[in-house]
Order: structure tokens, then C-alpha cells, then sequence
């Protein structure tokens, strides 16, 4: 128990957030609030995606992301469509960057200890499971049955973009519980691509890409410390990866895996080495531009690669990639024809009915089953009605699922199946996830006033 404790009594609610920081940490409060503005530049990149395929230029849209590039070394080449390096390239970002939150979880946040994490993980689980059994309880086991685990997936930038209409309404810890689902739902998703979405594997390719990652994990082990030398044994890595038949995005999770979460100067070091640069400064002989360049290497080390990486990468993923994915994937014709045919397919009634159905029933299920058998508990100032709005919000399957279903199926049929019940289902639980949280959270004011109260009478354990 931290010294301020003893110094004070309790405190009201008011006092909360400065608790959450402590022990979460700066980084996951700028993770949340990225993608929750990232959310309205994702919905014009649909809209946008959507108004172009249905539009007199629909042609124009399809040859812009057929069109065909290639890079090619002497014999050695990599022809795809444009798409496909959105999705195998500036995809690999993407879940590089996921990696990196899933690590950071693991080792800071909600994630760090069981009795914590026990709750999120089993929420994720509930709300990988039951949507993937609905879809195939719907579909069965023939040709539709391989996109069983598009409705697994949660789309963490729209969610808390939902969520964050509420202001300061829904509770802190509301949004942290919905992160950490969200995250170990990643986690599951990039499991399911590794698993049940690889190809014939090249072992050669293979054998190369574990010696590109053996070098870079001796790089980080012997302390090497050059931004340049990491770059191009990442890109050769994806490469080999991208060889291999494994799909490329996995080679991004791999290195998030190494990349250091310790900082090389620890605080009280920055602080002494920093204050000698000061004393020389106030000096009338002082360098102050040999003293200055010296501090900003010194902030430099003193932050962890990990948590840098995570601050530089996050507005270029979430404004740029990640919309760019949206453009290039959410174009779906919406034709009368399309839109009956879609009225009737399992592949969207699957999808659509295991998003908007399976991830509730799931996510509040498990965390039920966990609650009542004493293994977890409800974050401080969490309702169960709330559960159910988070639980609604975790069907917005949007960038992961969509992802997910352009691997399921071959057919460019089958897949706008599947991208209509996404977009369909999407909508519809952001509609609804809103107004159960709205109906059921109160203003900010009255929401401290009973959280108190209950507070008072609940004294759940610190974690």
C-alpha cells in the first residue's frame, strides 16, 4: 500500500482516476483516447469505400485495388494487387502495433495479474466461442463453414469510439474492461490467422525467417540501439514470412513480441544525469547546445522502445493504415439484388446473427459463470446492465473481421456476403450498445454519488 494512502482517508469517487493512472499507467489513457478519435476518420473511409462501389465510378474503385505492383531483386519478386499489400503489408503494421498493446497488457496493465485479468480474458473467450458456434450452428460444416470466425472479432477503435459519446458518463473502468477484452480478443484473432489460415508451408523460407528473427533478438539482447539495422531485419523478416505461407501479419505480433519494455536509463538516473546538465547550463562557460542535445538523447533512453514505438506508431495506424483498409476492404455493392441475396445467405445471417447475438451472450455469459463462481469480480463502479452495453459494443467486428473474411473465402461472392452482415451487424450494436449504456449510465454527477454508496458496501479486493 503506496504511502499516500496512510497520509489520507478515503476518497470519493473524484479520486478514482488518479488511482486508474497509477497502476495502468499514461500509456493505455492516450491508447483509448487514439482510437476512440480514430473511429469517426474509420466511418468516413467506410462511408467513402461505399458511396465509390455504388457509385457510376464502381468500375474505377475495383481496378484502383486490383491494380497490379510488383518489387522485384534479380529473379527474386513479390507481384500482388494493390490490395493485397494494404492487407499482407500495411496490415503487418497494424497487428505490429497490436502486438505491442497485447505485451504491454501483459506486463502493466489489466492483464499483469491473475485475479485481474481473469475476468477479461474470460469475457473474450465467451465472446470468441459462442458467435464462432452460432455461425456454425447456422452454416453447418460444408463450403460456408470457413468463415466461422469472422463474428469472433472486435473492432477496438469503433467500440470505444461508441462509448466515448457518453462523455464522462460511462466509468472509467467500463472502458478499461472493454480494452482489455478487446485486446485478448486480438489475441485470439491473430491465433486463429496463424492456425486455420496458413498456407502450404515453405520450409526454406521459414528456415530463413528464423535466422532474420534469431538476429534480432541478439540485436536486443546485446543492447544494440540502431533504428536503421532493426528496420531492414523486420522488412526481410516480413518477407520471409510472407514466403513461407504463413500469413505476413503474424511476422508483425513476432517482433512486437521483442521489442524491449525497459527503458536503458532508469527515472532516478534521468534525474541525476539531467540535473549535472542543468548545473553546467547556469555556468557562464556552458555549451548550451552540446548540453541541449545531450538531455533529448538522455529522454530518449529514458523512455522503453516499447512504449516509444506505441506513441509513434499509433497515430499513423489509426489515421492512416487502418482507414486506408477500410477504403480498400468495406466496398460492398448494395444493389436490391445483392441486398436480398444477402437477406437470405447463412454467410450473413451467420456472421450478423454471431455479432449482434453471440458476442453479448457470450462476453456477459462468461463473465457471469466467472462472478458467480467467485473466480472474478465487476470492476469498481461496473453494473451488470453495463456488461450487457460493452458486451452489445464487442459486436462491432469491423477491421479484424472483415480482415478474417477476406482469408476465409476464395470467392469474391462469399466474401461480400460476409462483408454485409459485418457492416450490417456493426451498425446495428453500435446503435444498440449506445442506448443500453445511455438507459442504464447515469450523468457523471449521479454516477459518483452512487458509486460511492455502493462502494460502501462493497469492499472488493485491491488487485
Amino acid at each position: 500500500m503506496s504511502g499516500a494512502t496512510h497520509r489520507h482517508e478515503p476518497l470519493p469517487m473524484s479520486a478514482e482516476p488518479s488511482r486508474f493512472a497509477r497502476r495502468i499507467g499514461i500509456p493505455i489513457r492516450r491508447f483509448m483516447s487514439t482510437e476512440a478519435a480514430s473511429g469517426a476518420i474509420l466511418m468516413v473511409a467506410v462511408l467513402a469505400a461505399l458511396s465509390w462501389a455504388n457509385s457510376p465510378w464502381s468500375a474505377g474503385y475495383l481496378a484502383l485495388w486490383a491494380t497490379p505492383v510488383a518489387i522485384s531483386v534479380g529473379g527474386f519478386a513479390i507481384d500482388k494487387p494493390l490490395v493485397l499489400w494494404v492487407n499482407d503489408g500495411l496490415m503487418a503494421i497494424f497487428f505490429f502495433l497490436v502486438g505491442l498493446e497485447i505485451k504491454r497488457e501483459l506486463l502493466y496493465g489489466e492483464l499483469s495479474s491473475p485475479r485481474a485479468a481473469a475476468l477479461p480474458i474470460a469475457a473474450a473467450l465467451g465472446g470468441m466461442v459462442t458467435p464462432a458456434g452460432i455461425y456454425l450452428a447456422i452454416n453447418g460444416f460444408g463450403e460456408t463453414s470457413r468463415g466461422w470466425a469472422i463474428p469472433m472479432a472486435t473492432d477496438i477503435a469503433l467500440a470505444l469510439g461508441v462509448l466515448a459519446l457518453l462523455g464522462r458518463r460511462a466509468p472509467t473502468e467500463l472502458r478499461v474492461f472493454l480494452l482489455a477484452f478487446a485486446i485478448v480478443d486480438d489475441l485470439g484473432a491473430i491465433a486463429v490467422i496463424a492456425l486455420f489460415f496458413t498456407e502450404a508451408i515453405s520450409f526454406q523460407a521459414l528456415l530463413i525467417g528464423a535466422g532474420l528473427f534469431s538476429l534480432i533478438v541478439l540485436g536486443v539482447r546485446v543492447g544494440m540501439r540502431s533504428p536503421l539495422v532493426y528496420l531492414i531485419l523486420a522488412v526481410l523478416f516480413w518477407v520471409a514470412i510472407l514466403k513461407s505461407g504463413i500469413h505476413a501479419t503474424i511476422a508483425g505480433v513476432l517482433l512486437a513480441m521483442v521489442v524491449p519494455a525497459s527503458a536503458a536509463i532508469g527515472p532516478d538516473r534521468f534525474a541525476e544525469l539531467v540535473g549535472g546538465l542543468l548545473d553546467r547550463l547556469e555556468k557562464p562557460a556552458g555549451e548550451p547546445s552540446e548540453a541541449i542535445g545531450t538531455v533529448s538523447t538522455l529522454v530518449t533512453l529514458s523512455e522503453a522502445p516499447l512504449e516509444r514505438l506505441e506513441r509513434l506508431l499509433h497515430p499513423w495506424v489509426s489515421y492512416l493504415i487502418v482507414p486506408i483498409f477500410a477504403l480498400a476492404n468495406a466496398g460492398v455493392v448494395l444493389s436490391g439484388e445483392a441486398l436480398a441475396e444477402a437477406a437470405t445467405s447463412t454467410i450473413t445471417l451467420g456472421v450478423a446473427a454471431g455479432l449482434l447475438i453471440g458476442k453479448p451472450l457470450g462476453i456477459v455469459g462468461a463473465s457471469l459463470l466467472m462472478v458467480r463462481a467467485g473466480l472474478a469480480v465487476l470492476p469498481h463502479h461496473v453494473r451488470w446492465p453495463q456488461v450487457l452495453g460493452v458486451g452489445i459494443l464487442g459486436g462491432i467486428g469491423f477491421t479484424v473481421a472483415l480482415f478474417i473474411g477476406d482469408l476465409a473465402f476464395d470467392l469474391p461472392q462469399q466474401e461480400a456476403l460476409a462483408k454485409v452482415g459485418i457492416l450490417a451487424a456493426s451498425v446495428a450494436a453500435g446503435i444498440a450498445g449506445y442506448l443500453v449504456l445511455r438507459l442504464t449510465t447515469p450523468p457523471a454527477t449521479t454516477n459518483s454519488a452512487t458509486s460511492v454508496s455502493h462502494g460502501a458496501r462493497e469492499r472488493r479486493p485491491k488487485h
